[in-house]
């Protein structure tokens, strides 16, 4: 009899299913895994926080569960320093609340002194003080985007963006005698004029600072691996952005049309033609591209004073309020008794309190003045525009990964005098 029972075969197994089997065995093995969330401190000393910050980073894997932003490495007694001198002597104090800056900081602290005495400055004065601050507002943007570009990898940016500050601050020297902490400008006008010739190097450095921004530009804007970590991350709306206090370029990136050059203007902005960037987002690359076009509007505004300066005198002719030139100290009796008493004791502020506030290359800087009549400010507060920008650096990174720390970071240009004074 024939055997007709047949061996059955084992069944075949099936493969296993990439997408969901090995997902869900490293699932359970996580799940018997002991975690813990990590610290991580960014700072006070590191390349990325462009100021002795600190950054105390709480991680859930890669990303940010929370965040606590530290200050106070770098704090002078700013305000508390001011009051002890005379209104003059706070000038080297302002330069250091924004060192890539200075001299939009003495400008604005002088404009506030001038208007709580009532005083209205010289017209040639008052385009120095336009070409000034707008070359600085350059070299304030070209520090950032260069930052950034390399902070993101791109070393070749931040050559072309060092290379054209270099030439500013060629410049700047020529002009006020330091490279960096200038204290140039002086109550009731400047301390000095334009030296002979420097327009037309101004002219010839600005053709070549634009060459050069255009390359950061073309290297930096349409780079797949800059626009990808800078493209929607850090963003803040623009409800949001007005509740913290934002002002400048950072504010203008979430779509908020407002600089004080348009809104209020001062000294002689109303007659220059340029435009206020707006970006859409309010989020890193809208942030970046806001200082490419902000440094392209100051090259429209420096050329534009600089044809349009009169002659003139470039400090009032008032010995209360200004040194009298040398050969009256030297030869009058009136010029040296002037001379003593405003070097001694200062120019004499008319009792009272003001508020006043200029577009600075990071927004609005303000100063709080009060006077008790004296040569000496009774009181002076700094209304700094990387204080409330830097408060709200826990609000937009939560959640978010950590490689999106250092583009936020950058883009909000944090500068650590200003913040903490």
């Amino acid at each position: 009899m024939a055997d007709t029972h047949k061996p059955v075969s084992p069944p075949t197994p099936e493969a296993p299913n990439p997408d969901t089997d090995a997902y869900a065995h490293e699932a359970e093995l996580e799940a018997h895994l002991q975690t813990k969330r990590m610290y991580v401190n960014m700072g006070p000393s590191h390349p990325a926080t462009h100021g002795t910050v600190r950054l105390k980073v709480e991680l859930e894997g890669e990303n940010i569960a929370e965040i606590d932003c530290e200050i106070g490495f770098l704090h002078r007694g700013f305000q508390k320093s001011c009051e002890n001198v005379t209104w003059t002597q706070c000038l080297p104090y302002t330069d250091r609340l924004n060192y890539v800056s200075a001299m939009m900081n003495n400008f604005g602290f002088l404009n506030a002194v001038e208007k709580l005495i009532g005083l209205e400055i010289p017209e040639r004065a008052q385009y120095i003080r336009v070409i000034g601050s707008e070359l600085h507002r350059i070299h304030d943007h070209l520090t950032c985007v260069g930052a950034t570009g390399m902070e993101l990898g791109g070393f070749a940016p931040f050559l072309f963006a060092v290379e054209a500050r270099e030439l500013i601050m060629d410049r700047v020297a020529e002009l006020t005698g330091a490279r960096l902490t200038t204290n140039f400008g002086r109550i009731g006008g400047m301390n000095r004029d334009l030296p002979e010739g420097w327009s037309e190097k101004v002219i010839k450095t600005l053709d070549k600072v634009m060459e050069l921004v255009n390359e950061v530009d073309g290297l930096l804007s349409r780079n797949r691996i800059f626009v990808d970590r800078t493209k929607d991350t850090g963003i803040i709306t623009a409800a949001d952005a007005i509740d913290y206090g934002w002002t400048g370029p950072c504010l203008r990136a979430c779509g908020i049309d407002y600089d004080i050059r348009k809104a209020k203007p001062y000294w002689v902005y109303d007659r220059m033609d340029f435009d206020v960037p707006v970006g859409e987002k309010g989020d890193n690359y809208d942030r970046y591209l806001m200082r490419i076009e902000e440094m392209k509007q100051s090259d429209r505004i420096i050329r534009q004073a600089l044809k349009q300066i009169p002659a003139g005198p470039i400090i009032l002719d008032d010995w209360r309020i200004a040194l009298p030139p040398k050969p009256e100290v030297y030869g009058t009796i009136e010029g040296v008794i002037s001379h003593f008493k405003l070097v001694m004791e200062g120019v004499q502020v008319p009792a009272g309190e003001v508020y006043d506030a200029t577009e600075a290359a990071n927004g609005e800087l303000g100063w709080y003045m009060v006077s008790d009549g004296s040569g000496r400010p009774y009181k002076v507060h700094v209304r700094a525009p990387g204080y409330p920008i830097l408060s709200a650096v826990p609000h937009i990174i939560k959640g978010k990964l950590l490689a999106d720390l250092i583009p936020t970071f950058d883009t909000i240009n944090m500068i650590g005098g200003e913040v903490e004074q």
